[in-house]
């Protein structure tokens, strides 16, 4: 049985399931901010090295991540629906999905890792550090699939506390190991950016075990929870209708990013400042996006629901609610951050020349702020309602034809410097934001959604599983 929350109250609605989410954002911010305090402490080498290669980790789970919003729509809509069985047996081949594919993806990053490595254009001197963090984040690779999948099992079902506790224990298991293992602090090893990396590893893992044993007691980690082969060459069609466009859209993202993070590390001046700074002012903006985050699984969630229940107008109205909750209140929280920004950056840039780079970024993005926000919770609408199709071209278009070709343009050619690559993701991001608001505001995103027309969503759950 999902967790029971009163639907007939939209704001209540959101704030059950967005308080626990922001937490959750906010542990997931300390887990990075641990990361980058501590690499910036022991040099800024190893603050850039680990800063290309977490993001670039990215890449490697755009699979998990096609395949949990997948999930999160499959359920969602099955349990708006009242179909519990339904949703059972959409679990149970997410599950599946993750060990299988956190597998070959990490057989095929071992084999081509070099090849990886070459693409991000390391700069020199970083090339044994950057390597030695992206072996151990590859092992990592089926551990965090999992992970991103059962969190979004939880998520489907309304449990959103659940993710939250997993969180909380990742991120004191990484601070303790950020610290202790990276400085030699509390009797461990001294291992410096070694320890980061294992401590990441380690942490990861913690997370998983307790949402697997949660998972086993509410009898979702049976043999019985895979569903028959019949049944999953049906069932999979849907998963797969919403988790392609999704991945593609990842790989999309990803990639240039990586193309980003080249042109940034190929500077004409002060390649390496600019991606430690990069680095600093990534942690500094994620603290913004926390709420957004939060905002863009709870629109998924209630969309999903409200479109399984047969209730497409409701669906739309919440994505709105929850669009216009979270960019006037970031919109607010951004400006009063502004006069700060070159204390905020502080913290996590010691260097001079990384502390400017990163000012630099962070004003840039501050701008952006109430387009990345509406940008974010209606992407989390679409994909509530499986219609990542719109998303995929709205993003792809905006990274392919403005932001990386700005990018080049004002990074190298025009002000020689990273201002440029700044300047070209608040462009990007104005373009995204006016392309997911057109498609909201007047295309039919959901039809693509697979519940029938049933009663609107009531507070009290059904009672009754039904199949496919």
């Amino acid at each position: 049985m999902t967790a029971s929350i009163d639907l007939d109250s939209p704001y209540r609605a959101i704030w059950h399931l967005a308080w626990p989410q922001i937490l959750m954002m906010l542990f997931h911010f300390f887990v990075g901010a641990a990361d980058v305090f501590v690499a910036a402490r022991l040099g800024r080498e190893e603050q850039a090295a680990f800063g290309m290669i977490s993001h670039a980790l990215f890449f490697f789970l755009v699979l998990a991540i096609a395949t949990s919003n997948g999930t999160v729509a499959a359920v969602s809509q099955s349990i708006g629906a009242g179909k519990e069985l339904r949703a059972q047996r959409y679990i149970g081949m997410s599950l599946l999905l993750g060990v299988l594919l956190g597998g070959v993806i990490l057989i095929v990053g071992q084999i081509f890792k070099d090849l990886f490595l070459g693409l991000l254009q390391v700069p020199t001197g970083l090339e044994d550090i950057t390597s030695y963090i992206l072996s151990v984040f590859l092992l990592l690779l089926p551990i965090q699939y999992l992970f991103i999948i059962t969190n979004a099992v939880f998520r489907a079902r309304k449990e959103v506390k659940i993710p939250l506790v997993s969180m909380s224990i990742m991120t004191i298991l990484n601070a303790i190991g950020d610290f202790g293992l990276g400085f030699g602090l509390w009797g461990l090893p001294e291992l410096g950016y070694k320890g980061l990396a294992w401590t990441t590893f380690g942490s990861v893992t913690a997370g998983l075990m307790f949402n697997l044993c949660i998972l086993k007691y509410k009898g979702l980690l049976l043999r019985e929870t895979i569903p028959p082969v019949r049944w999953m060459r049906r069932g999979i069609g849907y998963l797969f209708k919403v988790a392609w466009p999704s991945g593609l859209m990842q790989v999309s993202w990803q990639t240039g990013y990586l193309v980003l993070f080249a042109i940034t590390a190929s500077l004409p001046e002060g390649s390496v400042d600019a991606l430690a700074g990069m680095s600093a002012g990534i942690r500094i903006e994620s603290l913004l996006f926390l709420p957004a985050f939060a905002l863009n699984l709870t629109a998924s969630i209630l969309v999903g629901h409200y479109l399984g229940a047969g209730n497409p107008e409701e669906a739309k109205r919440f994505g709105f609610r929850i669009a216009a909750i979270g960019v006037g209140f970031l919109t607010v929280l951004s400006a009063c951050i502004w006069p700060f920004a070159q204390n905020a950056a502080s913290i996590f840039a010691v260097d001079p020349r990384v502390l400017a780079e990163a000012v630099s970024y962070l004003k840039y993005n501050l701008l952006s702020i109430p387009f990345t926000v509406c940008t974010m919770i209606l992407a989390g609408s679409l994909n509530g309602a499986g219609a990542t199709l719109y998303n995929l071209v709205a993003f792809s278009l905006a990274i392919w034809l403005v932001r990386l070709p700005t990018a080049y343009v004002l990074g190298h050619l025009v002000l020689h410097d990273a201002a440029g690559v700044w300047a070209s993701m608040l462009v990007s991001q104005i373009v995204q934001a006016f392309s997911l608001l057109y498609v909201f505001t007047f295309k039919n995103w959901q039809r693509f959604s697979l519940g029938r027309k049933t009663k609107p969503i009531i507070s009290k759950e059904r009672s009754h599983a039904h199949g496919v």
